[in-house]
């Protein structure tokens, strides 16, 4: 079985309730995407709908993975730049694979998608490059190493998880030429 990937699905409620689902479900597995567990769907709705507002505007891009059930089971957000000297690259967010599928393989299927995404889909034409920011300690940069990104750049103790615990925001890059 592998995932179904769709990029710019339209947007529906059961599409929203499904990243909603998704974005909890992974931080209170642990994932490091943007929150710190536990958190309940109403904790990551304003930080969706965000997304959901760019993506209206033109600036924020979703690529959604459904499992077999059409259920919402992965996603990632591109956001496009908007400095003149920056448009050549996107930074990727919100990469996310449900707990309940970690290691089909999903992940590898999911940044593949990505990448076929950026290369191939409208309105990435002068799209060179993805960047995106990985916390540290999480062993994900491994992951997205596999997958044929490089780390650029890290700022040590960037992010603070809590009190006492504080991690490297790390850069990585895949270019696209």
């Amino acid at each position: 079985m592998t995932l179904t990937f769709e990029a710019d699905p339209a947007v529906d409620q059961a599409l929203t309730d499904g990243i909603l689902a998704l974005w909890a479900d992974v931080t209170n597995a642990g994932g490091a995407v943007g929150f710190v567990p536990p958190v309940t769907h109403d904790d990551v709705r304003p930080a969706l709908l965000k997304h959901l507002a760019n993506m209206t505007q033109g600036t924020h891009r979703l690529l959604v993975g459904r499992d077999a059930d059409g259920e919402v089971a992965a996603t990632a957000f591109y956001a496009f730049n908007s400095h003149r000297l920056m448009t050549h690259w996107v930074w990727l967010y919100t990469v996310m694979v449900h707990p309940k599928h970690q290691g089909k393989g999903y992940g590898r299927d999911l940044m593949a998608a990505v990448e076929h995404t950026a290369r191939t889909a409208p309105g990435f034409e002068a799209i060179e490059a993805i960047r995106l920011g990985v916390r540290g300690g999480t062993g994900v940069d491994a992951f997205y190493a596999k997958a044929g990104y490089k780390e650029v750049g890290r700022v040590p103790g960037a992010i603070r998880v809590a009190p006492g615990d504080d991690r490297d925001d790390i850069t990585m890059l895949l270019p696209l030429t």
